[in-house]
């Protein structure tokens, strides 16, 4: 028997179909940055630390309305917050397009990264309310593949318009995508209060709300997930969305047109580990493999990786970074997991509480990083030395995070 407020397999399809199309879009500009590099160093004479700022700069946007935007996604629901926030991320892209300055670029990108923040969370938390458990980290593994075929179309596709049309042309295209995704979401996303009463009022329930994000924060195994969300995952967008194509341009020695095939390369790698991971998840669940197991045989492989990219230095290309990023992708699954630690009521606190985590882990990796190269370059080491040496910092940090989050395994072991 399906439960109240459960959709059947016409309309969850639909409404998977919508989210998707919103999040392909958010994926497609927040990696569009790595391909756009060398134009937009160019062109407004950007150093390391400026790039990595303005790569950042969305995170910075996207990390900062987390906490409103939980509480709004579970008082308002996913329909109505998700097409608010579009609203913005179109008048970013718009701004972008027309800015002249490093400050107006970076602005705009804080627009656009405040714009497209729930898109992840607001499907994962309708998700949490309208799938089946069992279907649940598969739609979310499928929504990640969704999120690396945009940032498939911010590689090659780019490169191959970016001679036709120039670099500001294709944030009209953007917003012209964001307004077709949400014409898909008016359309075809449940509201939210109307479902929630009918399933409260079928199970002779009304649960009370809790305000706030105390039960959240308080969670142990909420601040044991934390640390790897910050720097594990944090640092895997970080590499994925910006930095893989400096080190394949500056330290492989890439044409910018090569560097953009490995992008492609890499995010078809990624693509293609999301499909799989969508595809096995109910069967290892059913195996007895957590999304807690997964991570912790996991994360060692992409740590293994990140050391042997930094030891290659200049004959670390494309399938390095490719290897580590499917490695890292594990990580994956701890979303859905903290999701379905808490009632649904506490859902949207609790994944946006999270993703507050990552994104702020991103904008800290991120610039973090390109300050590093620029301070290493300044102390005398040479360029493949500065990008290895800023590496390696962000892998001592990484190998901290797993540390810590070993500690907590058996607060961990239940979830």
């Amino acid at each position: 028997m399906t439960e109240p407020g459960r959709l059947d397999t016409r309309a969850a399809v639909a409404v998977f179909a919508a989210f998707a199309a919103a999040y392909f879009c958010s994926a497609l500009v927040r990696a569009i940055t790595a391909t756009l590099s060398p134009v937009l160093t160019q062109e407004f004479s950007l150093q390391a630390r400026d790039l990595g700022l303005l790569a950042g700069g969305y995170f910075l946007g996207f990390a900062a309305m987390q906490l409103p935007l939980g509480t709004w996604l579970d008082r308002y629901g996913p329909k109505r917050v998700i097409l608010c926030f579009l609203s913005v991320s179109v008048i970013g892209c718009l701004a972008f397009s027309v800015s002249t300055g490093f400050s107006g670029l970076l602005a705009s990108r804080v627009l656009v990264g405040m714009g497209v923040s729930a898109c992840l969370m607001a499907p994962l938390t309708g998700f949490r309310r309208w799938y089946e458990p069992g279907a649940v980290l598969r739609a979310n593994s499928w929504m990640l593949m969704t999120g690396s075929l945009g940032m498939l179309a911010s590689t090659l596709p780019v490169q191959w318009l970016m001679p036709l049309t120039g670099w500001r042309p294709l944030f009209w295209i953007l917003a012209a995508m964001i307004l077709l995704a949400m014409v898909a979401l008016a359309v075809w996303v449940p509201t939210w209060r109307a479902d929630a009463v009918a399933a409260e009022a079928a199970v002779g329930q009304q649960p009370a709300e809790p305000a706030g994000y105390a039960a959240i924060w308080r969670s142990p195994y909420f601040r044991r997930m934390s640390p790897l969300a910050f720097f594990n995952y944090g640092g895997l967008v970080a590499i994925q969305t910006l930095w893989a194509g400096p080190w394949m341009v500056k330290v492989s020695g890439y044409t910018p047109l090569e560097a953009a095939t490995g992008l492609f390369y890499i995010n078809a790698f990624m693509l293609v580990t999301f499909w799989a991971w969508g595809m096995a998840n109910p069967s290892l669940a059913a195996r007895g493999w957590t999304a807690n197991r997964l991570m912790t045989w996991g994360v060692p492989l992409s740590l293994v990786a990140l050391a042997i990219n930094i030891a290659g230095g200049a004959s670390t290309g494309w399938l390095g970074w490719a290897l580590f990023c499917v490695a890292c992708s594990v990580l994956g699954l701890a979303q859905p997991a903290v999701g379905m630690a808490f009632p649904p009521a506490l859902a949207g606190r609790a994944l946006s509480g999270y993703n507050l985590m990552i994104f702020g882990g991103i904008f800290v990796v991120q610039w973090g990083i390109g300050l590093l190269i620029d301070a290493f370059a300044a102390a005398g080491l040479g360029t493949v030395a500065s990008f290895q040496a800023a590496m390696g910092v962000f892998l001592c940090c990484c190998l901290a995070s797993y540390g810590y989050f070993l500690y907590g395994d058996k607060d961990n072991q239940s979830q």
